[in-house]
């Protein structure tokens, strides 16, 4: 697993999950792709101008890299909302922003290029979640859904959950409008005196989810990258004004 601080490679792994041999983890970088600039070089995004041809190519490149297959992967054309899918096969699926499955050798993933992915893992029931959460998924409380579906679902309790804050983008960078700085509480925003502008902090948002539903901060991580900060190894949305890539954040449990 890739672990350096360098991220002069694919993927990184959650050091959270080192410990869960039967568990695959990672988030890609935008390192060691075929895709030209905009895209450049890991563009994993099926939703973007780039071939398709490089968009496969890339994507094959990255699920060798982290041992598995692009047709073991379960994913969704996400909206922005908060709907959750119980995956039981492989397959692109339509309007879902969280997967869950117990299924094993099937991945689960979310895209992303700012927005925050989180990854779940129940140890105790062998289940896990791949999240999506923008603002609007944020403030809708998809994290908490998502555990709730996880009960529901596998018999999820929050001692024996594991979850990954991904990489994604930072609050000295995420500037909003005031009506969507009046949607987060106001531990969340920060309004910048010199400037006026308001700005929102989204990792910390949804790790006030994964808290309040019982998870110990011990078995939390959070990303200390930021796609903002670190555009030379994250695709960033906002930083390149659309025109670039995604990355994927996928988890699965090998059989």
């Amino acid at each position: 697993m890739n672990t350096d601080s360098n991220l002069a490679f694919l993927y990184r792994s959650p050091a959270l999950f080192f410990s869960f041999t039967k568990l695959i983890a990672a988030e890609s970088t935008r390192h060691g792709g075929v895709s030209p600039a905009p895209f450049s070089s890991l563009n994993l995004g099926i939703n973007t101008a780039d071939a398709p041809a490089n968009v496969e190519e890339n994507r094959r490149r990255f699920f060798d890299a982290i041992g598995a297959r692009t047709d073991q992967f379960a994913s969704s054309h996400q909206v922005h909302g908060t709907e959750i899918l119980y995956a039981t096969e492989a397959g692109r699926f339509d309007g879902y922003d969280a997967l869950i499955t117990d299924k094993p050798d099937l991945l689960i993933g979310v895209t992303v290029a700012d927005c925050v992915p989180i990854l779940m893992y129940d140890h105790e029931h062998q289940a896990v979640a791949a999240i999506h959460a923008g603002w609007r998924g944020t403030v809708g409380g998809i994290v908490t859904k998502t555990l709730e579906r996880m009960q529901q679902q596998f018999g999820t309790t929050a001692s024996q959950c594991y979850a990954y804050i991904g990489s994604c983008i930072d609050e000295c960078s995420f500037e909003v409008g005031p009506e969507v700085a009046e949607q987060f509480e106001p531990a969340l925003k920060r309004l910048d005196a010199h400037t006026g502008k308001g700005y929102i902090d989204l990792k910390r948002a949804n790790l006030n989810q994964l808290v309040a539903f019982g998870i110990p901060m011990a078995q939390v991580e959070v990303s200390p990258f930021s796609t903002v900060l670190h555009n030379d190894d994250f695709f960033s949305y906002r930083a390149e004004q659309g025109q670039t890539g995604r990355m994927l954040a996928v988890i699965g449990l090998r059989n």
